[in-house]
């Protein structure tokens, strides 16, 4: 259906805005997510970071709020033909909103730790998922503008696994002898980790989904085993 929604709105001036502003939302929390990982890596408390981090972010919310405007007054004049895909485009803009908070949110991680995060415990509690996320960012905004289904569900998979790593990351935690300073802070990371994760497979499955599915992939495929994912279904 969302291919099919692309097709037929594909040369329109309001969906080449709109796309054009939310590719703008992604490429804007991309960058904030990318500056908050060095940061929280090089342990520095740099307020020019930090002001260019909410200065980005009020752009994300500027661009969500004109494109919803955009949106209802477009629908405003063609309250039914293109319903659908001004649905789909409310919730994945929304989920670009909801990126940019929780980067600031990391970006607060650093200034809650008593000292500079040790970069070889990151590595040996988190491996490598800040850069799995980071090619997410990429991934999905090619999946949403090229409506690559197959792209799509590789999102989902990731996705999946970036969850397990943050769920087992905490139960070490609870269980490990770190200060509390620290515990927190590393807690509180692998869960903003898994809600960027999960906010950009949100806007994945907006290419594979129904309307009446999107936020609830988890739901529905979380007894599925990743094998169903693989490939064209």
């Amino acid at each position: 259906m969302f291919k099919n929604l692309i097709s037929f709105w594909k040369g329109k001036d309001f969906l080449t805005q709109v796309l054009g502003e939310f590719k703008e939302m992604l490429n804007d929390t991309k960058f904030m997510f990318a500056s908050v990982c060095g940061t929280l890596l090089e342990g520095k408390r740099d307020l020019k970071v930090k002001d260019k981090i909410y200065e980005v972010d009020r752009k994300v919310n500027l661009l969500e709020r004109e494109i919803r405007k955009r949106i209802v007054e477009h629908l405003s004049i063609q309250p039914t033909i293109d319903l659908p895909m001004s649905l789909v485009l409310m919730s994945v803009v929304k989920d670009a909103e909801r990126i940019g908070d929780y980067c600031k949110n990391l970006f607060e991680i650093v200034e809650l730790l008593d000292k500079p995060l040790k970069k070889d415990l990151f590595e040996k509690l988190f491996d490598d998922i800040d850069k799995r996320i980071l090619e997410e960012f990429e991934k999905t905004q090619k999946a949403f503008m090229e409506s690559d289904g197959k792209l799509a569900k590789e999102i989902l998979l990731t996705e999946r696994k970036v969850v397990k790593t943050c769920d087992e990351i905490v139960k070490k935690l609870a269980k490990s002898n770190f200060s509390t300073n620290e515990a927190v802070c590393l807690t509180l990371m692998a869960r903003y980790f898994k809600r960027v994760a999960a906010h950009l497979a949100n806007i994945g499955s907006s290419v594979i989904l129904p309307i009446s599915d999107l936020d609830f992939f988890d739901e529905k495929f979380r007894n599925e085993k990743d094998n169903d994912w693989k490939g064209e279904k």
